[in-house]
């Protein structure tokens, strides 16, 4: 008997979503935009960055243990809470304190937590639901994704540019709150799996375990993989130190508060992972594996028009649109990808490898991300007058990478 896609446990965990990737996406934007506001330096910002990806590096593996071992609902419950609890923290002490320590450890707390809950929400998936219905569900969550992503830089942009930092802190609060209780109600059904040895044995061991099925079973999965962190390296990065830092900082937008289109940028950011998630969903089973490599030659190639402009163009206003489209047209591309690797990961993996092997690949793809916003921090801030330059080197090695990897998903299946 096939199961409905909407359960009442799916349908609370997409809730819960909603709520908590809202709160998510309005911080991750609050934060390292009002250190950006109060510094002026893009290194600075691309440093601090890097460092808060370093804990969700560290406890994805981690957070794959828990997702196979301990109950998912309870999981994503004490994190939301935690966060919650954190965020208060933090708005009660940001007078009190450097702000630039406060900044880094409260975005190292919460990419740390970010990389523990994210393999309990992907792993509930194949636990509540038949098979055939795993790339919808993955549409689904990542959609929610990036309309909370949408929406909280857009709001968060509106409410900071106006009342400043501390009420977008308590609206975070009340959303990670609000999560944990809705999140109280769900039942995964889940299969307890023994300790032997501690965490840290059990850490080694399974990464061990999913390492190996990767190299040996689906070598394919480690040549994405690679693919992911080039991208994340070369790509992923540039975008995220390059739109709070030209859009502020660079662009001549005089008396259009930069910071409120600063905020709707990264929300058209999210409305590309939108439309791309629901996309996704749509023509999933039209969409062909094999030809997923187009779709990261596409990311690579939306990057070009905005260093063009930058080049070309003095007026800051085309240079915000021209770069707010590319950054839109990146996000359809990357997050059609995403969802179509993340269900065949899902299908191809057994049910109790699940959490450590999606774990496992957050934690190697997101290794390239830190080393990126350092990278590009750096060389913005070297390159100043000559942005064009920093943002078309991007695009060149972006390209290189996508079309070098053209043959590895033309046999995705063979």
């Amino acid at each position: 008997m096939n199961q409905k896609l909407f359960s009442k446990d799916f349908t609370l965990i997409v809730i819960g979503q909603i709520i908590s990737l809202f709160g998510n996406a309005t911080i991750r934007f609050a934060l390292p935009l009002y250190l950006l506001n109060q510094t002026g330096s893009s290194a600075l910002y691309g440093t601090v960055t890097a460092c808060a990806f370093i804990p969700s590096i560290l406890l994805s593996p981690v957070g794959g243990i828990v997702a196979d071992r301990v109950n998912k609902r309870n999981v994503m419950v004490i994190l939301d809470f935690f966060t919650a609890a954190m965020i208060a923290g933090f708005t009660l002490l940001m007078k009190e304190t450097n702000l630039i320590f406060l900044i880094t450890a409260a975005l190292m707390l919460l990419y740390g937590i970010a990389g523990a809950y994210q393999p309990s929400v992907q792993a509930s998936i194949p636990a509540l639901m038949d098979q055939e219905n795993f790339m919808a569900a993955n549409s689904i969550i990542n959609t929610i994704s990036s309309f909370a992503a949408l929406i909280g830089p857009v709001l968060g942009g509106i409410l900071y540019s106006i009342y400043g930092l501390v009420p977008v802190l308590w609206v975070c609060v009340v959303c990670f709150t609000l999560s944990a209780v809705m999140e109280m109600f769900i039942e995964i059904p889940f299969q307890k799996q023994n300790l032997d040895g501690g965490i840290v044995k059990a850490a080694r061991d399974d990464f061990t375990e999913s390492l190996s099925f990767i190299r040996k079973e689906k070598p394919v999965i480690g040549k994405v993989l690679l693919v992911i962190c080039g991208m994340n390296l070369f790509l992923a990065a540039m975008i995220m130190v390059s739109l709070p830092y030209l859009v502020t900082e660079v662009l001549d937008l005089e008396g259009l508060k930069a910071n409120r289109l600063y905020g709707f940028a990264e929300g058209a950011l999210a409305a590309g992972g939108l439309f791309g998630g629901i996309g996704a969903g749509v023509f999933a089973k039209k969409l062909v594996v094999q030809k997923a490599g187009n779709l990261v030659i596409a990311c690579a190639l939306s990057v070009f028009p905005m260093g063009v402009a930058l080049l070309l163009f003095p007026s800051g206003i085309i240079n915000y649109m021209v770069i707010t489209v590319c950054c839109f047209a990146v996000m359809v591309f990357s997050t059609i990808f995403t969802v179509q690797m993340m269900a065949f990961i899902q299908t191809e993996t057994p049910e109790n490898l699940i959490g450590k092997v999606i774990a496992v690949i957050f934690t190697v793809s997101m290794c390239a991300q830190p080393l990126g916003n350092a990278l590009y921090g750096i060389l913005f801030e070297i390159c100043k007058g000559f942005e064009y330059g920093v943002v078309l080197f991007s695009g060149v090695v972006s390209l290189f990478i996508a079309v070098g990897t053209r043959n590895i998903f033309k046999d995705f299946l063979s």
